[in-house]
């Protein structure tokens, strides 16, 4: 009985981190939550920088530089460590291609 209680609990875990990992829709629906400052689709009506367009590379090395407290600011370094690396991959990516 020990095997199969062990069995389905690696079978559930396993899925449940495939579905997460499958999301097409993750690094839209993250990226939504930047919308309050950075404006709709990472496009700023003013006062905080457009994300859209930006390069990728970019934008991982500033939300790792705020992760890691190399870069200050006032909110970002305390969301930034809210993501883990892969969620920073994804998400840049997606507002690298954007339109500004």
């Amino acid at each position: 009985m020990h095997t199969y209680l062990m069995a389905a609990l690696v079978a559930a875990v396993a899925t449940s981190a495939h579905a997460q990992g499958a999301d097409p829709n993750f690094a839209r629906n993250a990226a939504a939550a930047c919308a309050n400052c950075h404006g709709t689709n990472g496009v700023s009506k003013g006062g905080m920088p457009t994300l859209a367009g930006q390069p990728k590379a970019e934008l991982v090395r500033k939300m790792q530089a705020y992760k890691d407290g190399t870069l200050p600011g006032t909110i970002m370094p305390q969301l930034a460590k809210g993501y883990s690396a892969t969620d920073i991959e994804a998400i840049s990516g997606w507002f690298a291609a954007q339109k500004p």
